[in-house]
């Protein structure tokens, strides 16, 4: 007979997923439940390593580190529709908190769904705001320090130069940050990370464990600034760095360029071709099979090679190439200027190619000028606020050319900031998809830092009040214009870091007594805590249970009950949370095998549950 569930509380163990994953690939490395390390060696045969000394990567805190990555979290995402802009249509969210738990909430949600990835975190100089991450309660830290709970001692700190720069600690604090990025990103995504030359060394090693060496993309040099006569050592140090790893093989960066110049023949009807350059920069060493002599088989006219450039196909491909129409001679075709022979392509086959048919070409980590100097970033932000509110941040046009040559093709991929600050990365996404008709999506988070600035109180502020104000702008620059045949979304949800509605069992006390055990038990007879409001329960239990954050919530044809719905997932369950529900109250909903009925477990009695459970699929909080 089937059986009620009860809802996730919290978010699911990294470990025990990686485990199933292990299990489900390797079987037979299992003995009771556990990983017998003989047999993992063994199936990895001379991939595994038992040197006693051999290269690896630490630093005093690592485990720590670890094991908070593997903390699940207890917190919660509460909406705040009163600081967002167009709640219920858009698809944009704003997420403030502290990002550690933001992404653990995140995790079962946005696992492999998010395309790109850009962040600007800490830089480890000296000043930067840092805050201990705790293994014990990572959640209760953030609230004392976020002054959202009381707390001796626990301040808003930075990183005091005194003290010098303390990579262990930076370490830390990324490592598990990047991890759970990696695990947000699609097969093929990518993420960008700004740095300058105090961690970068570092964050290098650190992406290379994390993503793996043989997933570098490559360094981007940024120039920040112009250069300054005031400078240690008599050497201005004008540029930043931009890290750049891919989720796998899969991703490939482009960017739009020329148009590619097709051909029509009359030997060739109905088919479109271009040509193509039949040399390569390898030299005859490097590639003795493409050291020959190319003879035109119609003409007797020979080419050839060039030692320092040998040609692209070998000796043995070319007969092969050239009956099938793949090498163009000199005199061949009078519209064409060429002095020795080429490759065709043909488009039908080009069209086949992401991206080929839109004369994308492949992108450099030569930035262009465009992408803007940090005064260019200090700019952007100034044409919204009077005073300056947010020191050295990014320019609009550096985002923007990460997300072209990553996200151009696909106009409704998602973009993760989780380190927003002013919300640069917001700005980007709106403004490129008004520029290229995309509807791309962010979700941004950042903790809500003191700023010391009375109207804006914090950076989460900041960002915030910038979206805001972005949309603005947009809106008032289509005042007037005829309506845009797809609709654009100007609009941000916000969701803020809060503790669970769910209470949580207090090992320490239940230990002491018989009366505090059985006052504990009294406690979770019913498990929302005291002044719960049902959206913020609804999006805790979509949350935790897999669903996005947009959601969609209306009511169904049974009273009390509403629907909750996944676009983008194509998922719905439905959810009640009156506290007394009978089977004539969900008779309307005309429940499926299939379906997810969740509903608060003192709310149903045994008939109830019974019948529920085997009409539907029957989770209870």
């Amino acid at each position: 007979m089937p059986k009620k569930q009860t809802v996730s509380k919290q978010t699911p163990s990294i470990t025990n997923e990686q485990l199933t994953e292990l299990r489900a690939l390797l079987p037979h490395v299992f003995s009771e439940g556990k990983i017998d390390f003989e047999k993992l060696h063994a199936a990895l045969g001379d991939f595994g390593d038992e040197r006693p000394e051999r290269y690896s990567f630490t630093w005093a805190g690592k485990r720590e580190a670890i094991r908070i990555l593997q903390t699940a979290s207890r917190a919660t995402l509460v909406p705040a529709r009163k600081e967002s802009v167009d709640f219920d249509k858009t698809q944009n969210i704003f997420i403030e908190g502290d990002n550690l738990e933001a992404l653990k909430l995140l995790y079962k949600a946005y696992f492999g769904q998010v395309k790109m990835i850009y962040i600007d975190p800490p830089y480890n100089t000296g000043n930067d705001f840092v805050y201990p991450d705790n293994f014990a309660d990572p959640l209760d830290t953030y609230l004392k320090l976020t002054k959202q709970k009381d707390g001796e001692g626990n301040l808003l700190t930075s990183n005091a130069e005194t003290g010098g720069r303390y990579h262990s600690a930076w370490l830390s604090m990324m490592y598990p940050r990047l991890f759970l990025a990696r695990q947000l990103l699609r097969d093929d995504g990518v993420i960008f990370i700004s740095i300058d030359d105090n961690e970068v060394h570092n964050l290098r090693i650190v992406m290379n464990e994390i993503f793996g060496e043989e997933n570098f993309v490559a360094v981007f040099p940024w120039r920040k600034r112009t250069a300054k006569s005031d400078v240690p050592f008599g050497l201005s140090q004008d540029y930043e760095w931009i890290l750049c790893f891919a989720r796998s093989e899969l991703f490939n960066a482009s960017i739009e360029g020329n148009r590619r110049k097709y051909y029509e023949s009359p030997d060739l009807p109905n088919r479109l071709w271009r040509i193509h350059e039949m040399t390569t920069h390898r030299t005859a060493s490097e590639r003795p099979n493409s050291n020959f002599t190319i003879v035109n088989p119609k003409t007797g006219k020979k080419y050839p090679v060039n030692p320092n450039a040998v040609w692209r196909v070998s000796r043995d491909t070319f007969d092969e190439f050239y009956k099938n129409n793949r090498i163009v001679f000199p005199g061949d075709y009078d519209f064409l200027n060429i002095s020795k022979p080429v490759l065709r392509y043909f488009k039908d086959e080009d069209e086949d190619k992401a991206g080929e048919q839109f004369g994308f070409v492949s992108a450099s980590t030569n930035l262009p000028k465009e992408v803007g100097m940090t005064q260019d970033g200090t700019k952007d932000i100034g044409d919204l606020f009077e005073d300056k509110v947010f020191g050295f941040p990014k320019p609009v046009n550096l985002i923007k050319h990460f997300i072209k040559i990553t996200a151009s093709l696909d106009k409704s991929a998602v973009i993760l900031d989780f380190f927003a600050g002013s919300a640069t990365t917001g700005q980007a996404v709106l403004e490129l998809n008004r520029e290229d008709g995309g509807n791309r999506k962010f979700i941004l988070v950042q903790l809500p830092e003191p700023t010391g600035n009375k109207e804006f109180p914090t950076i989460a502020e900041i960002g915030k009040e910038r979206i805001r104000r972005v949309i603005k702008k947009m809106k008032k620059e289509r005042e007037g214009q005829l309506p845009l045949d797809k609709s654009e979304d100007l609009g941000f949800k916000v969701f803020k870091l809060r503790e669970s509605n769910y209470k949580q069992w207090d090992v320490g006390a239940s230990h002491d007594s018989p009366e505090k055990y059985a006052k504990q038990m009294e406690l979770l007879a019913d498990p929302l805590v005291k002044g719960w409001k049902e959206e913020d329960v609804i999006y805790e239990v979509a949350l935790k249970e897999g669903y996005g954050l947009n959601v969609n919530v209306e009511d169904a044809e049974s009273k009390g009950v509403q629907k909750v719905s996944d676009p983008d997932k194509e998922q719905s369950f439905y959810i009640c949370l009156a506290e007394k529900i009978k089977l004539k109250d969900v008779k309307a909903l005309n429940l499926k095998k299939d379906d997810l009925f969740i509903c608060r477990d003192i709310a149903l009695d045994d008939e109830a549950a019974a019948n529920l459970s085997l009409q539907c699929r029957l989770k209870t909080i």
